[in-house]
């Protein structure tokens, strides 16, 4: 909740320091407000029910570690956030280009994805019959993560509609999608994940089968 609380912080902030926003600026703000809004009440919502995410369990007692899950939030914000915040406070207005429509066509998608296998896997665990069992249908066939997919994807969008307005320092903001990826694919997102799967089901030919066949992140048909 702080985290989508800050984020709607960082863009009101920024819309109200720009002036009149051109068709551009307007969907990025509206992007990050709805994209936060949704996450911040999943996440709220599932922790609510569910109890606290396991792998905030040891960093909350540590001073160290939890400082650094604060401030790694606080990037967290600025730098996914950075392009967003490029195209809402540029000066420049942009007419609607092909970078705004397969931008904002790679950000439904990404965010369509990512919501659907939210609810695919909260409908999963509801189910006493999956008690124990780990999901493989739906998106979760064609990926194991498709929900840090449809992350990744959604921010990609945003560079795309902000290349027009980007120049010199400006490129930096590349850094949003890229900060994402590697936040997602190499710290606190799948590799956590996964070596909780290998503890749980690492032993269970079914896992070890799904794992095979089914792509690490990129959603896709599952290998024969």
């Amino acid at each position: 909740l702080t985290g989508s609380i800050t984020y709607i912080a960082v863009v009101v902030s920024a819309v109200s320091l720009s002036g009149e926003l051109d068709l551009r600026g307007k969907l990025a703000a509206t992007m990050v407000i709805i994209w936060c809004s949704r996450l911040g009440l999943f996440l709220f919502t599932r922790i609510s029910k569910d109890g606290e995410d396991r792998r905030f369990r040891e960093i909350k007692i540590n001073p160290l570690r939890f400082l650094g899950a604060w401030t790694l939030q606080a990037l967290w914000v600025i730098l996914t956030a950075a392009c967003a915040i490029a195209i809402i406070t540029t000066r420049e207005q942009k007419e609607v280009d092909v970078f705004l429509i397969v931008g904002a066509l790679m950000w439904v998608t990404g965010f369509g994805i990512e919501v659907v296998a939210d609810a695919q896997k909260r409908a999963f665990r509801k189910d006493p019959a999956n008690q124990g069992k780990f999901i493989q249908s739906g998106l979760w066939a064609w990926s194991q993560h498709p929900n840090y997919f449809g992350e990744i994807a959604l921010w990609t969008g945003v560079l795309i509609m902000a290349i027009p307005i980007l120049h010199g320092g400006a490129w930096l903001c590349v850094i949003s999608p890229l900060f994402v990826f590697l936040l997602l694919t190499r710290v606190s997102g799948i590799p956590m994940l996964d070596e909780h799967a290998k503890q749980k089901w690492g032993d269970d030919p079914d896992y070890l089968s799904y794992v095979e066949r089914t792509s690490k992140l990129l959603v896709r048909p599952p290998r024969r």
